[in-house]
């Protein structure tokens, strides 16, 4: 019977396709791969006539789902709201379950990062906090405290 099997990947649309692999990378994400894609497969997909992009694929250490990063090159990339809120309609943020919040937290402070709110507990069993990434993209990180 057709049906999803697993999900395989989030894919997200930047400028600065180097600042984003580096912003995910400093997460912790591997790359997997990056390489340039045009023709009529990417023309079919998208929709874009003519599209040249570029694609680099990342993965948490221990495999599961990947993030597509894409940047064009033609057409050029259309600029996007950065300041999204959790309560605009869209995609909410990508997640992730880390170990050391708070130090990564400080580190993509340091990176020039910061939070969009706090750091918040709940019940005693998750810590989480929204990190806003380059052009704007929220990163939810959440450490189990059990």
């Amino acid at each position: 019977m057709p049906g999803i099997r697993r999900m395989d990947h989030v894919g997200i649309t930047v400028a600065d396709l180097d600042a984003a692999v580096g912003f995910f990378t400093r997460l912790g994400l591997e790359v997997e791969g990056r390489m340039p894609l045009q023709g009529e497969f990417v023309d079919t997909v998208t929709g874009i006539p003519g599209s040249r992009t570029e694609i680099a694929m990342l993965r948490a250490p221990d495999g599961g789902a990947s993030v597509e990063l894409s940047t064009f090159h033609h057409p050029d990339v259309i600029p996007g709201p950065t300041t999204t809120m959790a309560n605009d309609l869209g995609l909410r943020n990508v997640a992730f379950q880390v170990d050391g919040l708070h130090s990564m937290v400080e580190t993509l402070s340091d990176d020039g990062y910061g939070l969009v709110g706090g750091i918040g507990e709940y019940e005693g069993v998750w810590l989480m906090a929204y990190v806003r990434g380059p052009e704007g993209i929220i990163v939810a990180l959440a450490e189990r405290l059990d």
